[in-house]
């Protein structure tokens, strides 16, 4: 297992959720964090406090990560302020919780946009750090949606799992040059996006639960560590799909 003291992440979407306990989770590793958000400006600080508190170097970016230009400027910010960027976690999304005939051209596009062309275009930016040094880690966030359909909706499923076909791409193709790629699963997390969801339903996850932040960043941290996984999908769901 890799010892990541000094490492530097980037954590899409880390304000709160899942992304906040990531972020910390890497911090309590020895990990400098980049926090990125897009509306939530305080608790982004909020999380940067706990991670500085931690003794790790720590900043906090506003950029929307579905815009080709604010990821140019995000990581850019990030190397000059903390330096290369050796893991990347693709963590930003949204949920849109929809009928099928409600579903506009629009809410197709904002759903794909945020959730899989994010991992596209932030993975692209960061790559060729990681390849000059030879050492990556790329964790992208995917959902038990990808799998099973899930109770959000088409658009959102189908974002998901578009991100296990990039993620199987990235992984085969980099895999020779220390770079892994890897995703993660998630289903009905205790966060704000699952609890304002009424589809989402403890009752519906065999153990009985929503799963927690944390059971989630433990995932990350692992992925983070170890330099064979690559091209996996690890299911953090509370065994609502078995593989």
């Amino acid at each position: 297992m890799d010892d990541l003291s000094g490492k530097v992440a980037l954590v899409t979407g880390s304000s709160r959720g899942i992304g906040r306990a990531i972020a910390l989770a890497l911090a309590r590793a020895g990990v400098d964090v980049a926090v990125n958000y897009l509306h939530r400006a305080a608790e982004a600080r909020g999380v940067e406090a706990e991670i500085l508190q931690l003794q790790r170097r720590c900043i906090c970016i506003q950029a929307d990560v579905s815009l080709a230009h604010d990821v140019e400027r995000l990581v850019r910010a990030v190397q000059e302020q903390l330096g290369p960027i050796d893991i990347l976690v693709n963590n930003a999304g949204i949920s849109r919780p929809q009928p099928i005939e409600q579903i506009t051209e629009r809410d197709w596009n904002d759903v794909v946009d945020a959730n899989l062309k994010s991992c596209f275009l932030v993975t692209q930016a960061v790559l060729p750090g990681m390849r000059a040094r030879r050492w990556g880690r790329i964790i992208n966030l995917s959902s038990v949606a990808a799998q099973t359909g899930g109770v959000v909706g088409p658009h959102y499923a189908a974002s998901k799992a578009g991100i296990h076909g990039m993620t199987h791409y990235f992984a085969q193709r980099l895999a020779k040059e220390g770079i892994t790629a890897n995703a993660i699963a998630p289903a009905l997390i205790e966060t704000e996006m699952v609890t304002a969801n009424p589809n989402a339903r403890p009752d519906l996850i065999p153990v009985g639960r929503f799963g927690l932040p944390d059971e989630v960043a433990d995932a990350a941290v692992i992925l983070a560590r170890n330099g064979y996984i690559t091209g996996q999908t690890i299911n953090v769901n509370g065994g609502w799909f078995m593989s």
